[in-house]
């Protein structure tokens, strides 16, 4: 077990101080069959790229028809449209409410995390220019939208984060909607009055609103779609998806063909933003994959028997070990998706047999892993971590603290939450 460990650290050493995870990955999968008595060649041609194709090949398509849903959405103006309308509904004298559930709307509806924070910024800036508030709390504001509960907790959601488990535990995308449902409001209520402490905290030491040094205000367009006609991408992508029961693939392509049908006018723009779209998904699943690939190299190795045995010996529900699988491949990674891809592909098919021998439901296991997924994956070196703070233009010293409580302590707190409830029979 020396060995994995070994090529573990080696894994989140180097993606802690930045260097990429697709050449990264490959080192670490060869430290682990160096001493797990592997051939490398053998293991880098066949085991490592085995599960790296293999992964691509499931997950590709819908990489890239959420990117290019998420692109269409930014481009149209309807993103932009969709937040705008949330916040004024909600008002400026809530501002971190409005940005809030703006960020969470955009998320739940199938919009990704990145694109999210460029729809969300500029509105962020404004709404707490209005309210006086210090930009500190921006980038906690937005990740707990984002990166959170309809991320991972909340039932139906389109994000691949929520996607994964379902080929390992044979689930739907709403598997186990009680036990998401909780860990949701756990999530976003107690990030969200969180925040409004630190607003409160922050004030009394005088820290107000400040201008940015250098103008980070992404251009927008004055007039924006309706918003009603806006909205009906999102919920196309979530109807088709949980109540028609369509493929992922298809709900994606029903919603990225309604928005261009009700943007025809800007039909010049569709094929710059789905070659843009296209273009950016290729780096996110090569990105996913090498992490997978890892994780298939180490299920190859004979220690990863012991440290098999290791995890299904800890005491108590079998849900306890998936959490902490989980959570410490995405820390280690930096990602909630490569985390969970390593292990439930090291992993899942031993879960899956728990659940059909016990009283736990694969449902169950598809939640945990999928909320487990979105806890130590933003530490410091996560990558939407870091574009957040790059838009935003504040820093770790800055506002790192709070990103920390609203998306690595809070989400964890969930996970332990629901597992013991299911552990008392509450669930």
């Amino acid at each position: 077990m020396l060995g994995i460990f070994l090529g573990l650290a080696v894994l989140m050493i180097l993606a802690y101080l930045g260097w990429s995870i697709i050449w990264v990955a490959p080192i670490a999968a060869g430290v682990v069959a160096l001493t797990g008595g592997l051939d490398l060649l053998e293991a880098y041609k066949d085991t490592y790229m085995g599960g790296f194709v293999a992964f691509a090949k499931d997950w590709f398509p819908v990489f890239m028809l959420g990117a290019i849903f998420g692109k269409l959405m930014e481009d149209t103006g309807m993103a932009r449209s969709v937040a705008v309308a949330l916040t004024k509904l909600i008002g400026t004298q809530r501002a971190i409410l409005g940005v809030l559930v703006s960020a969470a709307v955009l998320t739940y509806g199938g919009v990704s995390l990145f694109v999210v924070v460029f729809a969300v910024y500029p509105l962020a800036l404004s709404l707490f220019r209005e309210a006086n508030i210090s930009r500190k709390l921006i980038p906690a504001t937005v990740a707990l939208g984002a990166f959170t509960f309809t991320m991972t907790a909340l039932p139906g959601s389109p994000q691949i984060q929520n996607l994964i488990p379902m080929e390992y535990f044979q689930t739907s995308a709403a598997a186990a909607p009680v036990m998401g449902i909780i860990a949701a409001i756990v999530m976003a209520g107690g990030g969200y009055f969180y925040l409004r402490w630190r607003e409160k905290k922050l004030v009394a030491q005088g820290e107000v609103f400040t201008e940015p040094k250098e103008k980070k205000e992404i251009e927008q367009p004055d007039e924006t779609p309706n918003f009603f006609l806006s909205l009906l991408p999102l919920l196309t992508v979530l109807l088709t998806l949980n109540l028609l029961n369509w493929d992922i693939v298809t709900a994606l392509i029903s919603g990225i063909v309604l928005i261009m049908l009700l943007n025809v006018t800007m039909f010049k723009k569709f094929i710059p933003s789905m070659n843009s779209g296209a273009s950016g998904s290729v780096i996110a699943i090569i990105n996913t994959s090498a992490a997978v690939g890892f994780g298939t190299v180490v299920r190859e190795v004979p220690g990863f028997a012991n440290l098999t045995e290791v995890l299904m010996g800890i005491k108590g529900n079998p849900l306890i070990s998936e959490a902490i699988a989980v959570n410490v491949l995405a820390g280690a990674t930096g990602s909630a998706s490569g985390g969970m891809g390593i292990a439930l592909e090291a992993l899942g098919s031993k879960y899956y047999e728990i659940a059909m021998n016990s009283g736990i439901s694969p449902e169950a296991f598809h939640r945990v892993a999928s909320l487990s997924s979105g806890g130590l994956d933003a530490l410091p070196h996560n990558g939407a971590v870091l574009t957040l703070f790059a838009i935003t233009g504040m820093t770790h010293k800055d506002s790192y603290k709070d990103i920390f409580v609203v998306a690595v302590l809070i989400p964890v707190i969930s996970v332990a939450f629901v597992i013991l409830l299911n552990t008392i029979g509450i669930l």
